[in-house]
């Protein structure tokens, strides 16, 4: 797809949760997108509020590419730390299998979300020598401290902290749920490498002994690594921006004196029935069972139905909204392709040229709204609207049939990333459904063709009770399931 270069990029806004504010999108290189996403933690499988980050930020990186940015995505693996540790020895696994298993099991679930593989997805395990470096420098500039093997960020030495999640000191002092260590020399202060608690346990040799990084320093060296002192967009779910992102900054700005990232995007949380989602209302919906009972492609439409910022509400209902609204979608797409093979030959038509650009200018203005793929949804709704108008026109030309289709398979395809592919070939049962399905719409025809209308009726009312839907067009007959 050509990236759409017809409007400016400087339209583009996006809200910066450190400023609490839209900011017009000004990378750091012209032209050029560094983008690093906070992974999952893999030691179960992803559930759909992890699937919300995933898919959200995989349409931030899609429009920013669209809109002509060279963007470089990338998303960690955390692949060691307490968790992993605990479900290592409930399933007799070493703490390296649970996580391949669960690395693997995270992209075939994101993947059936049509969520793209990023360009770099570091795990920390494969980085311990950078951590310790990162470790420390800031040791040996003050800004950390060794304490009986653990090591630990001083919090007071970065007077900013708290900036990101706009709490100052005290109140974070009194709100943080904070675990008491007499080894720290503030409740604030947090773990940047810890001490093995077993022999048995993973671990690696370091300056300070034995041990493993902890949670917030990966990312800000992985980052460091991959994308530079300083990048364009940190993103994850709103539930890290404070400790984690909120330490990030600290670990990061307080060694370069440069700021980490220039925009900071949050997505809201998923609740389940007006609830929020938790192991202890029993209420976690794990992505690899939901799409076993849904189309993938509905739960990726589902998650994009609302704006990214905003909390979303699960339950069975919505999702059937959300099912029906994308077959609304993909009926219009298969009414371009059957249309076209009856299309007379010709250029796009004017008239329909100005409707499809007008559509198209209306879904970037509301992307460049911070990523409104809400509204952005409603403007496909029109481009389907007005398509399925063109298509019964007597004489829909070849050249303005696919000017729609080329909408679609921009906008909707490769912008939001909702898959509307043709049915594939039927074989074994299925095609002898097919046939059978077609040899009924034959004989329908026929008897049309006879007038012998009620021949006609009773063979479409036969098809009916077979899960199948006739539609006569201008274009001759076509059929699709229920």
């Amino acid at each position: 797809m050509t990236p759409l270069k017809a409007l400016p990029q400087p339209n583009l806004r996006v809200y910066n949760t450190l400023t609490r504010q839209k900011e017009p999108f000004v990378p750091l290189v012209p032209g050029e997108v560094r983008m690093y996403t906070c992974g999952p933690t893999v030691y179960n499988y992803i559930h759909i509020g992890n699937a919300r980050a995933a898919v959200v930020f995989d349409v931030v990186r899609r429009y920013l590419a669209y809109r002509g940015f060279r963007v470089t995505y990338v998303q960690n693996f955390t692949d060691v730390d307490d968790k992993l540790i605990n479900a290592a020895r409930e399933m007799g696994l070493s703490v390296p299998e649970v996580a391949e298993r669960f690395i693997a099991a995270y992209r075939e679930d994101v993947r059936a979300l049509g969520v793209r593989d990023p360009d770099v997805a570091p795990r920390v395990t494969e980085h311990i020598p950078e951590i310790i470096a990162f470790i420390q420098e800031l040791i040996d500039k003050g800004l950390a401290y060794e304490a009986d093997g653990d090591v630990y960020f001083r919090t007071a030495r970065f007077p900013e902290y708290g900036k990101l999640s706009h709490q100052p000191l005290d109140e974070l002092m009194a709100g943080a749920r904070v675990e008491v260590n007499e080894k720290k020399e503030n409740p604030l202060d947090f773990a940047l490498w810890k001490k093995a608690k077993a022999p048995d346990e993973i671990a690696w040799d370091s300056p300070w002994g034995r041990g493993r990084p902890g949670w917030h320093i990966e990312c800000s060296a992985m980052s460091r690594k991959y994308l530079g002192d300083s990048f364009d967009i940190h993103a994850g779910g709103q539930d890290l921006i404070f400790p984690h992102h909120e330490n990030e900054i600290a670990q990061s700005e307080g060694l370069t004196g440069k700021p980490m990232a220039r925009y900071w995007l949050h997505n809201g949380f998923v609740n389940i029935k007006g609830e929020k989602m938790s192991k202890s209302l029993g209420n976690v919906l794990l992505v690899r069972e939901l799409r076993r009972q849904h189309d993938p492609m509905a739960l990726r439409f589902f998650l994009l139905s609302v704006h990214y910022r905003n909390p979303i509400n699960f339950s069975e209902e919505l999702l059937a909204q959300a099912e029906a609204g994308l077959a609304r979608l993909r009926t219009a797409v298969e009414n371009l392709r059957f249309a076209l093979g009856g299309a007379k030959e010709g250029a796009a038509e004017p008239d329909v040229m100005a409707v499809v650009d007008g559509l198209r200018a209306r879904f970037v203005a509301e992307m460049d709204d911070d990523f409104n793929t809400a509204n952005a949804i409603t403007v496909l709704f029109d481009a389907a609207r007005e398509a399925n108008q063109y298509v019964r026109r007597e004489a829909a030309v070849r050249g303005s049939v696919q000017a729609f289709l080329d909408l679609f398979a921009e906008l909707a395809e490769e912008v939001l990333g909702l898959a509307f592919t043709p049915q594939p070939d039927a074989s074994g049962e299925d095609a002898a459904f097919v046939a059978e399905v077609e040899r009924l719409i034959a004989e329908r025809q026929e008897a049309r063709k006879r007038k012998d209308w009620a021949t006609a009726d009773a063979i479409r009312d036969r098809l009916n009770r077979m899960g199948v839907i006739v539609e006569d067009t201008p274009q001759g007959v076509r059929w699709r399931r229920k």
